[in-house]
């Protein structure tokens, strides 16, 4: 039972992992294309309201979405970096309301929430 749930929780995070080093390599890549194609204007105002410009804000998600892919992918502070990565997809799922697009974010705290709650290992019986 335990090497079943061992391969089961690799699986999942090496999936999320992998979602979150797109995403955040991605936000390094081409800022100006998540600041305007995602980020609300609100958000934009509220970022620039703080002294802070639009696309170093997108770095700053970039650098934790990495810091998160590496935590879920190595295990090291991963029920932390999980509660934190659900709390600001279900933030994003908030902001942008449920659609076609932000709908599979659901899966992805699902997915994060599940590590969160997942059973520490049991080296007896």
């Amino acid at each position: 039972m335990f090497e079943s749930l061992r391969y089961s929780q690799l699986s999942l995070r090496i999936g999320l992992a992998f979602v979150f080093l797109w995403f955040g390599v991605d936000a390094f890549i081409q800022p100006e294309y998540w600041v305007h194609g995602w980020m609300p204007e609100f958000v934009q105002r509220m970022v620039v309201g703080i002294g802070m410009g639009t696309e170093n804000a997108m770095f700053l998600l970039g650098m934790f979405e990495v810091i998160v892919a590496v935590s879920i992918a190595t295990g090291f502070f991963m029920r932390y970096f999980a509660a934190a990565a659900a709390a600001l997809v279900a933030g994003i799922i908030v902001v942008h309301g449920f659609n076609e697009v932000v709908i599979r974010d659901v899966g992805i705290v699902a997915g994060l929430v599940a590590l969160v709650l997942w059973p520490e290992r049991r080296y007896f019986a």
